[in-house]
């Protein structure tokens, strides 16, 4: 039976939310080099979707993989998909970045160059910084049909040129030479500020100092021209599932190491390149036609957040500083206070410092017996890890379960496990075929006095990372209520080998979350066939699983209200006969949304619950996820004033239509709301009132 529901495909919905991203460098409120860093944001998400996502399609597309998701056919489709709306988005970029950005600069006194055209006043200065400072570093390499003389490392930028011996014929084929060379802003950064002059800053480009005197690199030889151009290589990491935990530290450490020469997803060109040099670099480093990705002048824009702001009168972002709650800063202890009363910690409007300072006191309470943590990605220098350090050469029990095929954070995963190991703590590596990204912490504790047990439990959305708790915007939940401690021992018991856990208020992906939500979502159906009220917010950084969307597609059918607001992918598609109760909401602001916070109306008596898992396949079928419901009253009326002011926000909140659309709300008369600083104000206010 043909299914009557639909949905958007997942990469394409991705490529909207990259695109809503894009659209802040439009908004002519924010600080002029804010919106600059959201390009740079939006290029560094692209680059990963490639090395990632277009990878994988490009894998089953050619055949080279078997997909149980898609075939061979619906891959390439799908790669057409994508390329005609990356296409289409880069026409966005170019527009907002010349036709806004760059005016914007002039406005302000700083000239960015685009091109090595500079005005005379600025060309001696040129010439004596390449000498000095960019000559010495150049490696130019022959390019050739015949061979592969020149490996191209991923993401690096290089300038491919081609030039003739003077006195030839030009476009000669005999007499035509083709060099590659690495731009070497590892040596040199990417921006040079040139002397001021007139009142103006200047700005250039490396890569454009280089051509005003490419003819200093090769004597005796005419310049036809020269265009930049990189690679972008397969970075994901396939460990085999049949292994051992000990074969897959192995594999990891052996695979990380080729990461940075894996197959080639895609060749970025200056769009103004020739054919016929284009088609020669093709056959010179065996690029596949369908790899190849037009690009505007300068690649790598992700380096933007790197262009140095001379004009210090510019005005800057002023975001929301990490505060201290009084009441715990005035009660002091940490542990005490949750023994009393659940506390939750929203950041980065709560400083993290408070969950560093938990882990501190736990380490020093005589009544700490065990500190057992999950570790999906932390900081390099982590005050976190150093903590469960001196837990263990106190003489505590520490146990570390280390989620080593975290994307990216491999290597660091690797090093900070083998330095724990090494101070003593026991440390219990990836499941086989499985990834761990639950956001957990346990104190196990006994009262000295009458020896009972007080575990207090921590369950987050972030991870344990101090650094992204500053732009990340996160939730994480104290509580000592033993029905969710002991199911979070029995949690890193099974982490740890236990088999058959079962798990009675704690959501658990792989064993009670799917069986428990359906059984949510089937109550708010049956309240609203009553005549009831049905009511469902669901706060999430994404949305794919086809079979919860139809629970949710099946839930406005029947009259449930529902407001999504999804950060990123939602394969949902609103506006159509089955969804038209529910309404999608994207909030893109100065943190990045990435709490999951789940909303069930109960018939007047709300349920809530915070946690680690989006609705992806892979977070409810592939990896151990853990959420919590939200128990106290007090918190739960503060984590609905949250949900109701970003469903308010007329700022930096859009509604996504069924073409993917990010629509930005009307404000009419509206009060002007927008939600990360409104949510920080309203707990600011409370936070005062607490002295």
């Amino acid at each position: 039976m043909e299914n009557k529901y639909q949905y958007f495909k997942r990469d394409i919905s991705w490529l909207s939310f990259n695109y809503r991203v894009l659209l802040e460098a439009n908004d002519e409120k924010l600080p002029l080099y804010e919106r600059i860093n959201f390009i740079s944001i939006y290029s560094s998400n692209l680059e990963e979707f490639y090395k990632i996502r277009v990878a994988d399609h490009k894998a089953v597309a050619s055949g080279a993989t078997r997909s149980d998701e898609e075939s061979v056919q619906s891959a390439a489709q799908l790669l057409e998909e994508i390329n005609q709306e990356v296409n289409k988005q880069r026409q966005a970029r170019i527009d907002i970045f010349e036709n806004k950005i760059l005016p914007a600069l002039r406005k302000n006194h700083i000239i960015f160059y685009q091109d090595h055209n500079i005005e005379p006043h600025q060309r001696e200065f040129i010439r004596r910084f390449f000498r000095e400072e960019i000559f010495p570093f150049l490696q130019p390499v022959p390019a050739s049909k015949d061979r592969v003389v020149s490996f191209l490392r991923d993401n690096r930028l290089y300038l491919a040129v081609r030039l003739y011996l003077h006195g030839t014929t030009p476009k000669d084929p005999d007499h035509t030479q083709y060099f590659v060379m690495k731009i070497p802003y590892s040596k040199v950064p990417r921006f040079i500020e040139l002397p001021q002059y007139n009142g103006n800053y200047y700005i250039m480009y490396i890569e454009e100092i280089i051509k005003a005197n490419i003819g200093l690199i090769f004597p005796g030889y005419e310049v036809d021209n020269s265009y930049c151009i990189k690679i972008s290589r397969d970075a994901d990491i396939l460990i085999d599932d049949a292994t051992t935990t000990a074969e897959i530290v192995e594999q990891l450490k052996k695979k990380v190491k080729k990461r940075k020469i894996g197959a080639v997803c895609r060749f970025v060109y200056d769009r103004a390149m020739p054919t016929d040099f284009l088609d020669f670099l093709v056959d010179a480093f065996h690029i596949n036609r369908d790899e190849l990705v037009a690009g505007d002048r300068h690649l790598n824009l992700e380096d933007l957040r790197y262009l140095p702001n001379p004009n210090k009168t510019l005005r800057k972002i002023e975001r929301p500083k990490p505060m201290r709650l009084n009441y715990l800063d005035e009660r002091g202890s940490i542990l005490n206070y949750v023994q009393q009363k659940d506390l939750l910690l929203h950041y980065p409007y709560h400083s993290f410092d408070h969950f560093i300072h938990f882990l501190v006191e736990a380490v020093h309470d005589a009544s700490t017996r065990e500190i057992m943590v999950t570790q999906y990605r932390v900081a390099e220098n982590s005050a976190v890890i150093n903590a469960l350090i001196s837990a263990a050469q106190n003489g505590k029990k520490v146990t570390v379960f280390v989620e080593l095929k975290a994307r990216f954070d491999e290597e660091n995963n690797l090093a900070t496990a083998e330095m724990m190991k090494a101070s003593g703590i026991k440390i219990i590596y990836s499941l086989p075929g499985l990834k761990v990204h639950a956001k957990v912490a346990l104190i196990k504790r006994k009262n000295e006095n009458n020896g009972a047990s007080c575990d207090i439990a921590y369950i987050s959305t972030g991870n344990f990372n101090e650094k992204t708790a500053t732009i990340y915007a996160d939730c994480g939940l104290f509580t000592c209520n033993p029905k969710i401690t002991h199911d979070l021992y029995t949690l890193f018991r099974t982490l740890q080998g236990k088999e058959n856990p079962k798990f009675h208020t704690l959501l658990v992906a792989r064993f009670n979350l799917i069986p428990e939500l359906t059984k949510l979502i089937n109550k708010e159906i049956e309240l609203a066939k009553k005549g009831k009220e049905g009511r469902i917010i669901l706060k999430m950084n994404a949305l794919q699983d086809s079979t919860m969307i139809d629970k949710l597609y099946e839930a406005s059918e029947s009259g449930v209200q529902i407001d999504l607001i999804i950060r990123g992918i939602c394969c949902l598609m609103p506006n159509q006969s089955y969804s038209r109760n529910i309404r999608v909401t994207r909030i893109v602001d100065s943190f990045l949304e990435h709490a999951r916070i789940w909303y069930f109306g109960n018939n007047g008596q709300p349920k809530l619950f915070c946690g680690s898992p989006d609705w992806m396949r892979r977070n409810l079928y592939r990896r151990i996820e853990a959420i919590t419901p939200i128990l106290d009253s007090d918190i739960k009326q503060e984590v609905i004033d949250m949900l109701h002011i970003q469903l308010k926000d007329n700022e930096k909140a859009c509604f996504v239509d069924e073409n993917l659309i990010n629509q930005f709300k009307a404000k009419a008369k509206e009060e002007s709301v927008r939600a990360q600083y409104t949510f920080y104000s309203y707990l600011k206010n409370k936070n005062e009132t607490s002295l």
